[in-house]
Formats: C-alpha cells, structure tokens, sequence
C-alpha cells in the first residue's frame, strides 16, 4: 500500500499509478487539460479499485451520450477489486456508483464521509461541490469547504474552493479575498480566476474584471477546452455590460465557439448562453445560431441537468431546429416521470414548464413566456447552474415583460437589478423608460 501526495493510502503496488492519480487530481482541482492521465493509473495496476473509480469519475465529468457506457465498464473493475480497498477508497467508488445513477444525494452523502474522515481528500470535495451547485445548494458547496480547510491550508486550491462556495452565497468580500489568496498562491489557478470573476460581475466591477481576466489569460491555455471557452465567457459578459458588443462576437468567434470542442456539452452552453445575452442586448448574430444547433442532436435524450436542457431547447429553436426542440422537450417529460423522486419536483414542475417558456420566447411568443416562466423563476436555482448562469433566465423573462408593456411587473426585476448594479447602461435605460411608461417623471430623471 502507498500514500499519494496528500498523504492518503491507495491500495497499490504501483508507484506508477500513485503518480498517475496524483497528476489527475492536480489536473481536476485546476480545471486542466490533461484529466486523462488518470488512465495511466489503470494501465499500470489493472486492479486499483480508486484508479478506475477515478476513470469513471473523468468520463461523467466529461458528459456526453456514452458517458455513463463508458464509466461503467471502470466502475464494474472498481467493484470487483473493491475486498482489498480501504474504506476511504470504498466510499469513494460507491459515491462515482451513485453519480452513474443519477442519485446525486446519496453521492453527496458518500463525499460528505470522506470529508469527515479523510479531509485531505480534495477531489472528493471538489465532487461534493460540482453536485452541491448543481442541486441548487450554495450552503452545502460552502459547508464542506470550510469543513475541510483547517486539514488544507497548505493547499492552494482549497482558497479557490471556499472562494466559489462564499460567493455562491453572497459573501463576496471573503470570497474576493480568498479568491486572490488563492491566486496570489498559484497564479495559473483557473478556479480562483472564476471565483473571482463571478464577484466582479455581481458588484459591476466590469473594467476591474477585464483587467483581471485579459492579465491571466495566458494560464488558460493549459485549462480544459470547456473551461478556458468558459473563463472567456465570464470576460465576455464584461464587454457585453459596457455594451462593446464588437468585442464579444469577436470572443465568440475566436475564444469560445471558435475554439470549443463544437460536439461537447459544457462548451456549446458557454455559446449558447452569449448569443442569447447578445440577441437580449438587440444584436444581430447572423447565421450562428443555426451552426451552433446542427450540433446539438446527441444533447436531445441526455438530460443531465435540466439548466442546460433549458437552454439546448432555446438554441434549437433558434437555430431552425423545431423538430429537435419538439423531441427535446418531449424527452424532458418522460424523464421527470422517471427520476428518482427528491429530483422529480425539479424536472416536472420547474424543468419542463421553464422548457416552454424558453421555447416560447424563441419564437417570439412573449405571453406564453411569461405564462411559463413567471411561476418557476424562484425555483430554477434547483435546476443547477451558478447565479451568474440562471440570471440568464430572469433577463429573458424581462425581455417578454418588455415586449409586452407589462412595466409594473418589468419594474419589479428592473428595481432589483439596478439595487445590486446600479453602473449598468442597459439597466439604467429600461428603468428609466419603465418609470417613464408609468408616468412616474421624476423617478425617471433620477435613474
């Protein structure tokens, strides 16, 4: 048996596949590029139960239509070999088994043990907190960071983790703070360069955050695809705020679709979800919605976060692709009717009614927009995503109450946005014109 870098026990023989999984969880805890180094673990100890675990972990991160095919092959390997694993080991393969069945609370369960006992396990904290965002829980995704911090001070990716859990929960200045501790530590440490971004853009710190994202842009290049086309995102959304919108087709066209993998989930979404901003901001984007949706076929029966099904039905729609949006959302229906019940609220009662709204608004149907949308807006932060991400889906509602004259209800979002952003060209001129279609003058000269 031997130790890895942190000090944690592999049931191995083989140094090489300690070194292998070591790079793995190096290149997990940094978003990097080379995640499929982790195979070399399983190539040199066939039997090492956490090595294949590790492998399946690397093809559901991955994503894709064979994901889950491709991860149960390992996973079998993993069970098989598991009468000589250590229970750390143990827990860490039932929690992967658990996430190949879609039962996200039972591998929360699994993670949140290895952190009690096993602290210096980052990559299963890390695990823990890509499933806690993707449920909707910003307190779990801080909690197990702050569980295990006092175990990983020495470790700079454990500031860029707390980092991204306190800014999901509004803390910003020890989010900020944590954030640049980590990239002060590391600089190439593209989780923090994320946490940080995402405070930037909540405070509308937007010439702060070019700054800060263009200087260390260079680390991206040895990021994963999805990830670097997603830092671009993140200064995209900048440039969209101070409305130099030639910038941000320029991004698109050479950071983020230019550059991405065009048949991989997580990167189709980083475009997907800027032309929508572009098109809210009245930006014509030619014909790069129907290039970007002749891709999206395999997205149509997958349904790993309905966040995302929500957005692949508005780029199909979009994109000329309403047969394929038809199915897509077809396909939402019957899987709410399969899941395991804590998700089922959040697929039929959330997922699919947002679907329509999102349909609808990518036809221009403003009324049965806002008929869908209106209801489930609160609760779309169960659906996954990040708060930057599912404000996506507020500016849409918008937009239909906008196009709709419905000024009271639009004043409500507008009120709201200009309190947390109060620097915003776009905000400033729809409130303005709100209060104006109000007859409320004097509110409007003030704006």
């Amino acid at each position: 048996m031997l130790k890895d870098l942190s000090q944690l026990e592999i049931t191995t023989d083989s140094s090489t596949a300690v070194d292998a999984i070591d790079s793995f969880v190096d290149q997990l805890l940094s978003v990097g590029n080379d995640a499929q180094v982790i195979l070399k673990a399983v190539e040199a100890d066939p039997t090492c139960a956490i090595a294949n675990a590790q492998v399946a972990a690397f093809y559901l991160f991955a994503g894709g239509s064979n994901a889950l095919t491709q991860a149960s092959s390992y996973l079998n390997v993993a069970t098989v070999n598991l009468t000589h694993a250590n229970n750390r080991e143990k827990l860490y393969v039932a929690a992967i088994e658990a996430w190949a069945k879609r039962d996200i609370q039972q591998a929360i369960a699994y993670h949140e043990a290895i952190a009690d006992d096993y602290p210096r396990d980052l990559a299963s904290v890390h695990l823990a907190q890509y499933h806690y965002r993707n449920s909707g829980n910003s307190q779990g995704m801080l909690r197990i960071a702050e569980k295990v911090f006092a175990a990983n001070r020495d470790n700079p990716y454990m500031y860029g983790m707390l980092a991204f859990g306190l800014e999901e929960c509004h803390r910003l200045a020890e989010a900020e703070a944590f954030g640049r501790q980590a990239i002060a530590l590391k600089r190439d440490n593209r989780w923090a360069h994320h946490a940080v971004a995402h405070v930037l853009e909540t405070q509308g710190r937007l010439e702060e955050g070019i700054t800060l994202m263009e200087n260390l842009s260079d680390t991206w290049e040895d990021g994963s695809s999805a990830f670097y086309g997603h830092l671009w995102w993140h200064t995209s959304l900048y440039y969209l705020d101070i409305e130099n919108f030639a910038k941000v087709l320029e991004i698109y066209d050479t950071r983020i679709w230019g550059r991405a993998k065009k048949d991989n989930g997580r990167e189709q979404i980083n475009a997907i979800s800027l032309l929508l901003r572009l098109e809210l901001r009245g930006v014509d984007v030619g014909l790069r919605w129907q290039e970007l949706a002749s891709y999206l076929q395999p997205r149509l029966h997958e349904h790993v976060l309905a966040f995302l099904d929500l957005q692949y039905i508005y780029a199909l729609v979009r994109g000329g692709k309403e047969d394929w949006a038809s199915e897509l959302l077809d396909s939402m229906q019957l899987h709410a009717e399969k899941v395991l019940p804590y998700a089922r609220r959040t697929w039929a009662e959330v997922g699919v009614p947002a679907g329509k709204g999102m349909a609808a608004h990518a036809r221009g149907d403003w009324q049965k927009a806002i008929a869908y949308l209106e209801p489930v807006l609160p609760d779309l932060q169960s659906t996954g995503g990040s708060h930057a991400q599912r404000d996506l889906f507020e500016q849409v509602y918008l937009d239909a109450l906008l196009h709709t004259r419905e000024y009271h209800k639009a004043l409500n979002v507008l009120e709201k946005r200009n309190a947390s952003r109060s620097n915003i060209p776009v905000i400033k001129r729809e409130l303005a014109n709100a209060y104006s279609q109000l007859g409320r003058t004097d509110e409007a000269n003030r704006v």
